[in-house]
C-alpha cells in the first residue's frame, strides 16, 4: 500500500500541488526521498527520525521510499517535513490512512517533534482553498494562513503529537484566527516641504496616475524629502491589493505573526544592491526589491550610483509589471507592478553647470555622470523635475502649503475616476498602465492638443513610448481637473514634464520651450 498526502511547491507566488507518496517494503533498512528534492528536503529524513523518537513512535526497520510527484518539478524548502512525516505515519498505521484526506499539508519539524513556522503559508492556504482542500500548517503560521478566509479549513497544531491526538479525536484543535492588521504608518507631511511647488505638483500627478518620477537637483534641495512624503498621499491598499502584496511578502518570509499592513510598500534599496537583490534570484529565486514594491513605490536614491546592469534589469518590469527569472530547470514569475521614483544630482560634484559653481572634475563631469543612465531607462520615466536650492527666505518662513491629507483627497478622487472609466472599458487600470488601445479611446486629445503633441514629437524626436507616456500623464492631469476629455493645456503640461534641461537624453528633448503652449 501507498499513503498519499498533498502539499505544495512554490513557483514565484504560485503554489503548485505536489503528491507525497510513502511506501514501506521489505529489504535493507533505508530511507529514500526521490522526486527532484533539494538538500533541505533530503535532510527531512533526519528531522523525521528524531521527531518520531521524541514522541515515542517506532519506525519498522524496513525500506522506506518517499516519492514527491510530479518528479520533474523541483522541490525546495523545509515545509515538506510535515507532509512526509504524516504520509509515513499513515503508512505504518500511526494515524488513520484517511486522516489527512481533504487537507494539504506544510510544515517544518523540530527534533523534539514540535513544528516550526514556514514561509508561503498564505499562498498555500489560497491554493488549497482553490483545490477544495483545507490546510494543515504549524501554529506559528496559522495566523497568516487564516487570512485566506473563515471557510479555509485551517488546522494549526504546535507539535506532531498534538496533531496525532486531533486525528484520533482525543483533543480538538480550534481553527486559528487571522493575525492583526497593522495600523497605517504615519508618513511625513507634505506641508513640511518649503518651496518646490513645481516638484509638489509633479508628486501629486505621479501619485494620482501611478507615474514614474525622476527628481534632479543639487544636494539639499529636498529630493529625498519629497520622495519620503509620497506614501502619505497614496490611498491605502484595497483588500485585493493587500492580499497580492502579502502573498509576495509571505514567500519572502517578511510576514511576522500573521500581521498584514494596509500601507502601500515603499522600498528604498541602497545603490550597492545587486541584480538578484533588485529583481529577484539566488538559489531559491526569491523575490527582489522590484516585487516587494508591488502595488507600491520603489525609490532609487542616487540613481547614477546604481550599476548599469541593475538599472537596465528594471526596464522589463517597468513595461510589463512583472519579473521573470529564468533558470536552467525553471522559470519563475513574480508580480512587480511598482511606481518608480528616483533622485539624482546633476553631476558627481553635486551642482552641475547651471549652478555657476566651478567643478573640480573638469568640463565633462556632468555628461559623464549622467551617461551612467541608459537612454531606454530614461525613456520609461513619465515625469522629470529639476529641484532648485531652496531660498533662505522660504526656509525661514512658516509652512503654509497644503497638507498631505488635502493632496491625498484629490489623488483618491482622481484614481476613482480613472479606475471607474477603465473598468467600463473592461480592464481596471491606473492611467500609467493604460494599454495602447485604451489610450486611443480614453486619452485622445482635442484638435489643438493633438497638434501640439505632433509638433513636440517632431521637434523633440520623441519615441513612440514617450508619445504614449505623454498621453497617459495628460489623462491624469485631466482627471485631476475633473475634465472628461484631454485638452491642449493638459498636453502642454505633460510635455513640460518630459523635457530634461541639463539632463542627458538620447531623444534630444531640448527644442521645445518649457511649459509649452
Amino acid at each position: 500500500m501507498v499513503a498519499t498526502v498533498t502539499t505544495f511547491a512554490y513557483e514565484g507566488v504560485e503554489a503548485r500541488p505536489v503528491s507525497v507518496q510513502a511506501q514501506v517494503t521489505g529489504g535493507n533498512p533505508k530511507f529514500f526521498i526521490v522526486g527532484l528534492a533539494d538538500k533541505s528536503v533530503s535532510e527531512a529524513r533526519e528531522r523525521i527520525w528524531s521527531a518520531f523518537a521524541a514522541i515515542g513512535l517506532g519506525v519498522p526497520p524496513k525500506r522506506i521510499t518517499v516519492n514527491l510527484s510530479p518528479a520533474d518539478l523541483r522541490k525546495e524548502g523545509s515545509h515538506f517535513d510535515l507532509p512526509i512525516a504524516l504520509a509515513l505515519m499513515a503508512e505504518i498505521g500511526a494515524i488513520p490512512k484517511d486522516a489527512v484526506d481533504g487537507y494539504a499539508v506544510i510544515g517544518e519539524l523540530n527534533l523534539d517533534g514540535t513544528l516550526a513556522g514556514v514561509t508561503g503559508a498564505l499562498p498555500a492556504a489560497i491554493a488549497a482553498q482553490s483545490e477544495g482542500l483545507g490546510l494543515i500548517c504549524p501554529a506559528a503560521s496559522g495566523a497568516e494562513a487564516a487570512w485566506a478566509g473563515e471557510d479555509a479549513g485551517i488546522i494549526a497544531p504546535e507539535s506532531l503529537i498534538q496533531l496525532a491526538n486531533h486525528f484520533k479525536g482525543t483533543s480538538v484543535l480550534a481553527p486559528p484566527k487571522p493575525g492583526e492588521l497593522i495600523p497605517s504608518r504615519a508618513a511625513p507631511d507634505l506641508r513640511e516641504v518649503k518651496g518646490q511647488e513645481t516638484a509638489k505638483r509633479a508628486l501629486e500627478i505621479a501619485a494620482a496616475g501611478g507615474h514614474n518620477l525622476l527628481l534632479v537637483g543639487p544636494p539639499g534641495s529636498g529630493k529625498s524629502m519629497l520622495a519620503a512624503r509620497l506614501p502619505g498621499i497614496l490611498p491605502p491598499l484595497s483588500p485585493r491589493e493587500m492580499l497580492d502584496v502579502s502573498m509576495i511578502q509571505s514567500v519572502a518570509g517578511h510576514i511576522k505573526d500573521g500581521a498584514l499592513s494596509p500601507d502601500r510598500p515603499f522600498r528604498a534599496p541602497h545603490h550597492s544592491a545587486s541584480m538578484a537583490a533588485m529583481v529577484g534570484g539566488g538559489v531559491r529565486a526569491l523575490p527582489g526589491e522590484a516585487s516587494l514594491a508591488h502595488r507600491g513605490v520603489l525609490f532609487l536614491d542616487e540613481l547614477p550610483e546604481f550599476s548599469a546592469p541593475v538599472l537596465d534589469s528594471l526596464r522589463q518590469p517597468l513595461e510589463t509589471g512583472d519579473v521573470r527569472i529564468a533558470r536552467a530547470n525553471a522559470h519563475v514569475r513574480y508580480p512587480a507592478e511598482f511606481q518608480l521614483v528616483a533622485a539624482m544630482n546633476p553631476c558627481r560634484c553635486g551642482y552641475g553647470k547651471a549652478s555657476g559653481r566651478a567643478c573640480g572634475r573638469g568640463p565633462n563631469c556632468e555628461a559623464t555622470y549622467q551617461a551612467r543612465i541608459s537612454g531606454p531607462f530614461l525613456d520609461r520615466i513619465d515625469l522629470t523635475i529639476e529641484t532648485q536650492p531652496v531660498a533662505a527666505l522660504d526656509l525661514t518662513a512658516p509652512a503654509t502649503g497644503e497638507t498631505s491629507a488635502e493632496v491625498a483627497a484629490r489623488v483618491i478622487k482622481a484614481r476613482e475616476i480613472q479606475l471607474a472609466r477603465s473598468a467600463e472599458a473592461g480592464v481596471p487600470a491606473l492611467n500609467a498602465r493604460l494599454s495602447e488601445t485604451a489610450l486611443d479611446t480614453q486619452a485622445s486629445p482635442d484638435a489643438d492638443g493633438q497638434a501640439l503633441l505632433t509638433r513636440a514629437c517632431e521637434q523633440l524626436n520623441l519615441s513612440a513610448r514617450a508619445y504614449a507616456r505623454i498621453l497617459r500623464v495628460a489623462r491624469t492631469l485631466a482627471d485631476l481637473d475633473g475634465n472628461d476629455g484631454v485638452v491642449r493645456r493638459h498636453i502642454a503640461e505633460a510635455i513640460s514634464f518630459r523635457q530634461r534641461d541639463g539632463l542627458s537624453a538620447p531623444t534630444g528633448e531640448s527644442a521645445l520651450p518649457r511649459h509649452a503652449g
